[in-house]
């Protein structure tokens, strides 16, 4: 049985989403496809705290589906524009639970990954599994990526 560690880069997904389809992301549904026949050792969601109450009642959903929900507040800059990136976090935690897996699966679009996903594969020989918005995601991420799946009809609310 594989051994998967999940990381789902929430803003990202949810934004490709909505943009790409004006719907929501099925976390439910993709933890039921990705992790079938799979043992799971990790799963983390990284997401921004806004503080608010449908926020929170999203949180606990994806920890009830078995997310380690891992927060960073929102931060409103002076000029107006807002901050809030896990980039760095999810990096290192895929770099750290690269060694105890035989499969990384990362929910995000963003090119910046591509790079990690090469590392992971190449230090620690570990495969790499992407799901994110075709249209919207980096073709440098879908080509480092082992196998690539499209954010499409199943996976929508």
């Amino acid at each position: 049985m594989q051994k998967v560690a999940i990381f789902a880069d929430v803003q990202n997904i949810y934004y490709t989403c909505r943009h790409r389809y004006q719907r929501h992301f099925n976390y439910g549904a993709f933890w039921q496809r990705a992790t079938a026949n799979r043992q799971i050792v990790a799963a983390f969601a990284y997401a921004i705290d806004r503080g608010d109450s449908k926020q929170r009642g999203f949180q606990q959903i994806l920890k009830d589906i078995g997310f380690q929900v891992k927060l960073k507040p929102y931060i409103q800059r002076s000029d107006g524009s807002a901050k809030g990136d896990w980039d760095v976090g999810i990096t290192l935690d895929v770099l750290e639970m690269a060694e105890q897996v035989d499969v990384v699966i990362l929910l995000s679009g963003d090119g910046d990954f591509q790079l990690l996903l090469q590392k992971a594969r190449d230090r620690y020989r570990v495969e790499s599994e992407v799901y994110g918005v075709q249209a919207l995601t980096a073709q440098g991420l879908i080509q480092a990526a082992d196998r690539f799946v499209a954010i499409e009809e199943g996976l929508l609310l």
